[in-house]
């Protein structure tokens, strides 16, 4: 089976742009036979790291869509990040899992935003392996001083103690849980959720909104809220007594109505059917002959 990633470098004087997709460091053995057409690993994102080292732009933009892969080569990303001299910005979106969230960590201070439609995931390292009971046992030892490196690595950045990590990472039988954007805000995982205030509004209040602003009703005159039902609820006299007065104060503003000239019959006048006043017309036409 072929599994691809991709890291691609868009960059300007004002700003370099990262993208991070796909598999994070496909092991050799699951890569493209022609070298030409291998992922790119740490190799390949150092040489990249070195062309941006050229470049002197004072940020530094790296988006992550990655449902993770190898914790070496994402360890090794996230140090040639974090020795940059620019500012250093990471976007999670989608699914931001595993090895990814430790490239996301590489941002600077308040720098670490995660999109409000996205999922978050950490948990103990895995591996495959086969070997003597020695073998065995010194991959457990490795897999256990990963585990205390990443949550380390966590609580450096912030502020809470690894423990706390570690025992989220150990969830579900070491397979963790998948965080919220709030959730990873909460943790101190990330700094900031992104897109929060389009997704926070209902799409009731949407349409209201769209449909005052056609009508020419500002946030002075706003209606009450149409998703809930004000009636049933404490406060719910207030809500009622305001809305009539901004229905009094609307009336008031709107202008007269004009109409026709005897558009309606008067009070002592009766209309006639059409067939009626037709014959009448009719009579009155045979009078004057």
């Amino acid at each position: 089976m072929k599994m691809e990633s991709k890291i691609g470098i868009s960059d300007s004087s004002a700003c370099c742009v990262i993208d991070i997709e796909g598999i994070i460091g496909v092991p050799e053995e699951c890569q493209f036979d022609e070298p030409s057409e291998r992922v790119a690993t740490y190799e390949k994102f150092r040489s990249q790291v070195e062309r941006i080292s050229q470049i002197e732009a004072p940020e530094v933009e790296v988006n992550i869509r990655s449902a993770g892969g190898d914790v070496n080569d994402a360890l090794l990303i996230y140090e040639a990040l974090a020795s940059l001299g620019a500012t250093i910005r990471t976007r999670c979106y989608g699914y931001t899992a595993s090895a990814a969230t430790i490239i996301a960590q590489a941002a600077g201070e308040g720098c670490r935003e995660i999109s409000a439609n996205a999922l978050y995931l950490i948990h103990n390292s895995s591996c495959s392996v086969e070997g003597n009971a020695a073998e065995l046992s010194a991959r457990v030892e490795l897999l256990q001083k990963t585990d205390e490196r990443i949550a380390a690595l966590y609580a450096a950045r912030s502020g809470r103690p690894a423990e706390e990590f570690a025992a989220l990472m150990s969830e579900n039988g070491g397979s963790g849980r998948w965080l919220s954007p709030q959730e990873a805000l909460e943790a101190g995982l990330v700094d900031r959720i992104v897109g929060e205030e389009r997704s926070a509004e209902s799409p009731v209040r949407a349409i209201a909104g769209r449909i005052g602003r056609l009508f020419g009703i500002g946030r002075e005159t706003e209606l009450p809220e149409c998703d809930r039902n004000i009636l049933h609820e404490p406060g719910g006299e207030r809500e009622r007594e305001r809305s009539a007065i901004v229905f009094e104060e609307n009336q008031n503003a709107a202008p007269p109505t004009s109409t026709l000239p005897r558009e309606d019959p008067g009070a002592d006048e009766s209309r006639l059917s059409p067939n009626a006043a037709a014959y009448a017309e009719d009579a009155r036409c045979f009078r004057r002959l």
